[in-house]
C-alpha cells in the first residue's frame, strides 16, 4: 500500500499538483526524485521542464538539495533559461556555490535580471570580485547601479539584505495621482505594502500604507495623510539589529536610508524572517564550536572548521588533567576518588551549560543588560546553591552506601555544592565578560565554562579529600 500511495502521489505531482512532492516525513518522495533522476540521465528536457515548471522556489531548492551534485548541475544546465534562479536563495551556501561555479557568467547575468534585487545580491555576494564585475557589466545600467550599491555595503547589514525596488512619490502629489502612477507604471515591485514620500534629493519624509490610500479621497494631497517613518533603518545597521526592530515594533516593511537619510531601499518581513533563522542557526552552531558549517559541506571543509575549537578543548583538557596530577598520591591511597571525581566535574559542566545557554540567548535578544544583570546573577547564584544542595544530598548518600564510607559521601557532597555554585556563576559571568570585551559569547563561552567547572570540580573534590584524610 505504501508503494502504491507513493506512485499515486508521484502521478499527481506529474499532473501539476506539486504540493504532493513531499512525503509524510516532509522529505521529497523517492518516486519523484527517481523520475527527475531518470529524466536527467536521459537528458529529457521536456519532462524536466514539465515537472519543475510549477514548483515554488523553495520546492525547487529542496529538490536541488536532494539531488546528487552531478545531477543538480545537469538539471540546471538542461533547464537553461527556464531555471528559476530564485531557488538558489533557498539552498545551502555550499550547494549554491557549486551550482553558480558551474555556470557561465552570461547565464548568471541573464538569470539574476529576473530576480528582486535582494535575491540577486544574495547570489552575487558569494562570487569572486572579478566574476561580480563581469556579471554586473552585462546588466542594464539602472539595475547594475542598484546591485553595485547593495554589494558595496558590508556583509550582514541591512544594506545587503534590502530590496532596492520600492515605490516613492513626492509630497505634493494627490492620492489620485499616486493611484494612477501605481496602475500605469510597469516597473514597480510585484508586491509592496507601503509607499514612501521623498523630497527631490530622495531624502525620506514619510510613508503611507496602502490601506490608508484606499480610504482616502483622490483629491487629498499625500503630505496631508502621510506619517513619519519612525523606524527607518540605516543601511549600515547589522541585520540582526534590523530584525530586532521588526520584532519590537511589529513591522511588515521598513525604509532603509543612507548616512544622509536618503531612501536607498526597503527591508521586508520575508527577508527579516530569513535573517532571524540564519542568526539563530549561527548562534546554535557557534555554541557547539562548529562555526557556519552546513550539511552539504565536504569532509575536508567540515573537518577544517571543527579543528580549531577541538584544539582549544585539548589545551583546556590538559589544564584539568594537571589539576588531577597535583593529587596523584591521594588517588593512589583512595582509589574510589578516581571513580567519583568525573561525577562532580560532569554535573558542574551540565549546570554551567544550562546557565550559559540562557545567558547567551538573553544577550542575543537584549533581554539581559546592565540594568538587570545584578538581579539575574543573584538568581543564578540561588539556583546553583539550591541545585547543589539537592544533588549533594543524593550523591552523598549514594557514594556513602556504595563505598561504605560516610566520610567519602560528605566530601563529594561538599564538592558538589561548591562546583554547582561556581558553575552557575561561570555560566553567567563568562558570557557577560566576553560580551563586554566585544567577543561573541556564543563562540567562546562553552570552552571557558567547561574549563572552570572541570578545574574547580576536580580541585574541590580532591583537595577536600586530601585535607580530610590527611594524605601527604
Amino acid at each position: 500500500m505504501e508503494g502504491q500511495d507513493e506512485q499515486t502521489t508521484g502521478a499527481r505531482a506529474a499532473e501539476g499538483s506539486h504540493a504532493d512532492i513531499y512525503g509524510e516525513d516532509g522529505a521529497i518522495l523517492s518516486s519523484f526524485l527517481a523520475q527527475i533522476g531518470a529524466a536527467i540521465a536521459d537528458r529529457d528536457t521536456l519532462t524536466l521542464k514539465r515537472e519543475v515548471d510549477d514548483l515554488h522556489q523553495s520546492e525547487l531548492g529542496d529538490l536541488l538539495e536532494a539531488l546528487h551534485p552531478e545531477q543538480r548541475r545537469a538539471l540546471v544546465e538542461l533547464l537553461g533559461v527556464d531555471f528559476d534562479f530564485s531557488a538558489l536563495t533557498e539552498v545551502d551556501e555550499a550547494i549554491r556555490r557549486d551550482i553558480v561555479d558551474s555556470l557561465p557568467n552570461a547565464q548568471i547575468a541573464q538569470g539574476v535580471q529576473d530576480l528582486d534585487s535582494d535575491d540577486a545580491v544574495y547570489i552575487l555576494e558569494d562570487l569572486e570580485k572579478e566574476d561580480q564585475d563581469e556579471i554586473l557589466s552585462q546588466l542594464p545600467f539602472t539595475e547594475r547601479i542598484r546591485l553595485r550599491r547593495s554589494l558595496d555595503y558590508p556583509e550582514e547589514t541591512a544594506g545587503r539584505r534590502m530590496q532596492t525596488e520600492f515605490v516613492a512619490v513626492p509630497p505634493f502629489w494627490t492620492i489620485g495621482q499616486t493611484i494612477d502612477y501605481m496602475r500605469e507604471d510597469q516597473n514597480l515591485p510585484d508586491r509592496f505594502s507601503q509607499i514612501f514620500v521623498i523630497d527631490p534629493s530622495f531624502k525620506l519624509l514619510g510613508a503611507i500604507d496602502l490601506d490608508q490610500i484606499l480610504r482616502t479621497k483622490r483629491s487629498v494631497k499625500v503630505e496631508e495623510v502621510m506619517h513619519e517613518t519612525r523606524h527607518a533603518i540605516p543601511a549600515t545597521m547589522d541585520q540582526e539589529e534590523a530584525a530586532r526592530e521588526f520584532e519590537q515594533y511589529d513591522l511588515l516593511s521598513a525604509a532603509v536610508v543612507d548616512e544622509n537619510e536618503r531612501l536607498v531601499g526597503v527591508l521586508t518581513i520575508d527577508d527579516v524572517v530569513d535573517v532571524i533563522q540564519q542568526e539563530a542557526e549561527e548562534d546554535l552552531l557557534r555554541m557547539g564550536g562548529v562555526g557556519d558549517e552546513e550539511l552539504s559541506d565536504s569532509i575536508l571543509s567540515t573537518s577544517r572548521s571543527r579543528v580549531p575549537w577541538l584544539l582549544v578543548n585539548l589545551l583546556t583538557a590538559f589544564l584539568a588533567a594537571s589539576v588531577i596530577g597535583l593529587f596523584d598520591r591521594t588517588i593512589e591511597h583512595i582509589v574510589a576518588l578516581a571513580v567519583l571525581m568525573p561525577i562532580v566535574a560532569g554535573m558542574g559542566g551540565n549546570a554551567g551549560s544550562q546557565t550559559m545557554t540562557v545567558t547567551v540567548r538573553a544577550l542575543a535578544t537584549r533581554d539581559l543588560d546592565i540594568y538587570n544583570a545584578g538581579r539575574i546573577i543573584r538568581r543564578e547564584m540561588g539556583v546553583g546553591s539550591i541545585n547543589g544542595i539537592i544533588f549533594a544530598i543524593l550523591i552523598g548518600i549514594v557514594a556513602a552506601a556504595w563505598f561504605r564510607d560516610p566520610n567519602l559521601g560528605g566530601i563529594i557532597a561538599a564538592a558538589m555544592i561548591i562546583n554547582m555554585f561556581v558553575a552557575a556563576l561561570a555560566g553567567i559571568l563568562i558570557p557577560l565578560l566576553l560580551d563586554r570585551l566585544k567577543i561573541d559569547p556564543a563562540v567562546a563561552s562553552a570552552v571557558f565554562v567547561t574549563t572552570v567547572t572541570d578545574v574547580v570540580g576536580f580541585f574541590a573534590f580532591l583537595g577536600l579529600a586530601t585535607w580530610w584524610f590527611g594524605v601527604r
